[in-house]
C-alpha cells in the first residue's frame, strides 16, 4: 500500500468542551496520512489517478471550521470518514492537535490519533 502524507493543515473551529471553546473558538493542526494504491498515477502522471491534495485540505478546513464537537475524537473520527469517501483512498492516519489547550499549568498541545479503513466503515454501517 502506497501513501501520501498531507501535514500541517491549519483551521480555525470551535471543537472543545468546555463554553468558551465553542464560542470563543481555537486553531488545530491536521496531519494525514492516506493510504491508496499510487501505481496508476505514477504511470499516468494524470491528477484523475490519485487524489487531489487540495480538495482534501479543503475538505478539513471547512469540517474544522463548521462543525461544533465536544471532542476532538468524534472531530478526527468526521474527517476521517469524510476523506475515506474519495474513492481511491482505502485507509487513513487522522492526527488532530488542539494547539492551546484550556488546561491549568498546561502550555503544551493534545493530539488525538486515529485510523481508519474504507471495510470497517462498510462494515460498521451494517452492524
Amino acid at each position: 500500500m502506497d501513501s501520501i502524507s498531507i501535514t500541517g493543515i491549519r483551521c480555525y473551529g470551535y471543537i472543545g468542551f468546555f463554553p468558551e471553546e465553542k464560542v470563543l473558538g481555537q486553531w488545530f493542526e491536521v496531519d494525514l496520512i492516506l493510504g491508496l494504491d499510487l501505481n496508476a498515477a505514477s504511470k499516468s502522471d494524470a491528477l484523475e489517478d490519485t487524489v487531489d491534495y487540495g480538495r482534501i485540505v479543503n475538505t478539513v478546513q471547512q469540517l474544522v471550521k463548521n462543525s461544533k464537537f465536544a471532542l476532538l475524537e468524534k472531530a478526527a473520527y468526521t474527517i476521517a470518514t469524510a476523506i475515506l469517501q474519495e474513492p481511491l483512498v482505502q485507509n487513513i492516519k487522522v492526527s488532530l492537535t488542539k494547539l492551546a489547550a484550556p488546561i491549568p499549568d498546561f502550555s503544551g498541545k493534545v493530539t488525538i490519533e486515529i485510523t481508519r479503513a474504507k471495510e470497517a466503515l462498510v462494515y460498521n454501517s451494517f452492524s
